[in-house]
């Protein structure tokens, strides 16, 4: 097959998530989602869009620049998904002992999904224990 046939076919069968197909996906994950821009007081923090649950945080990433989705994680899962994804890592800006980061440019469609649900099922999980502790 001629190289850029292979090429070609790459394109076809990887197709990046872009920042519209990401944000669509975050808030359609619960309708009590919401997103907000916190950091535009800070330099370099005016393009961070955060999806908050409960006033939580569960995802942010630079609007211009999809190489770093930071995702809440379970501890014992960071080292595993790190070593067993090239386009995992650390956090941008994120405690890594609770936080990885995504190259969204590069993750699987499906992966990424299901890390960014896995985040929100974390944080949803926490202030739901927080909510029936107090």
């Amino acid at each position: 097959m001629p190289a850029i046939y292979r090429f070609c076919l790459k394109m076809i069968t990887f197709a990046a998530m872009n920042v519209e197909d990401l944000r669509d996906f975050c808030l359609s994950i619960d309708k009590a989602i919401e997103e907000g821009f916190p950091f535009a007081k800070f330099p370099g923090g005016e393009n961070v869009l955060v999806f908050y649950i409960s006033g939580s945080m569960f995802a942010y990433f630079n609007i211009n620049d999809l190489s770093c989705v930071s995702l809440k994680c379970q501890p014992e899962r960071i080292a595993g998904l790190v070593d067993g994804y090239p386009y995992i890592g650390l956090p941008y800006n994120g405690n890594p002992k609770y936080w990885i980061g995504i190259d969204a440019l590069q993750a699987d469609d499906a992966i990424l999904k299901r890390l960014i649900t896995n985040s929100y099922n974390i944080v949803a999980l926490q202030n739901k224990s927080k909510k029936i502790k107090s």
